[in-house]
């Protein structure tokens, strides 16, 4: 796909980034050109409160390598019970993740409509994860630019359903020649999977080679 080369908004640039915070500019709106434009640079919106938009760039990049990725024996049985299936379902794991934990309360009405228009043009995506009663029991969504997969959240209804919707999401990444999956920031959850932390720096260089088209 084509990146945006111009914002309507005037997002700093990483020379002027603080280095000693996550939060790297505040305001602007959730349009598609602006998050196509924000994450191809390195950023990503999240509430700073209830009224306050933030973009976040974190000092120390949570990534997973695509040949690094930890799945155990119990998880790769655990997914011979799932049905996986893609762009399917996008608009019900976004709401599921809002939902499902705590940690996606961020993720508001106008989140969900920002993105599923993402998805709609093509540039959003989802995981699902059925059980054998058709019934959706995990799923994660995320945000496509060329090589670079940027994941928003995940949500299991059922034991190991996010890990094995994060497996398959991996597969795909790997047949598929892509380069980078982002998760953001690195949580003991994250690390038990193989996520790793990257400096920002670090992370801008793999991000500007993962998004060329």
């Amino acid at each position: 796909m084509k990146l945006p080369t111009e914002c309507r908004w005037t997002f700093p640039s990483p020379d002027q980034w603080p280095t000693d915070d996550d939060v790297v500019a505040v305001g602007a709106d959730l349009e598609v050109d602006t998050l196509l434009y924000a994450y191809s640079r390195g950023m990503f919106p999240m509430l700073l409160d209830k009224r306050n938009l933030a973009w976040w760039s974190p000092m120390d990049r949570g990534v997973i390598p695509l040949d690094g990725v930890r799945i155990s024996r119990s998880v790769r049985q655990s997914a011979k019970k799932f049905t996986c299936t893609v762009d399917t379902a996008f608009t019900e794991v976004m709401t599921r993740c809002a939902t499902s934990h705590t940690d996606g309360n961020w993720i508001t009405k106008e989140f969900i409509a920002s993105y599923t228009e993402l998805h709609q043009l093509g540039h959003a995506h989802s995981v699902e994860v059925w059980n054998n009663a058709g019934e959706l029991v995990g799923g994660l969504y995320g945000v496509r630019i060329n090589k670079f997969f940027a994941g928003e959240s995940m949500f299991h209804t059922e034991t190991d359903a996010s890990k094995v919707a994060l497996l398959h999401l991996v597969q795909l990444m790997t047949l598929d020649g892509m380069e980078l999956l982002d998760t953001q920031w690195r949580t003991d959850h994250l690390e038990s999977l193989g996520c790793i932390a990257l400096p920002r720096e670090k992370y801008l260089q793999l991000l500007n080679s993962a998004v060329q088209p």
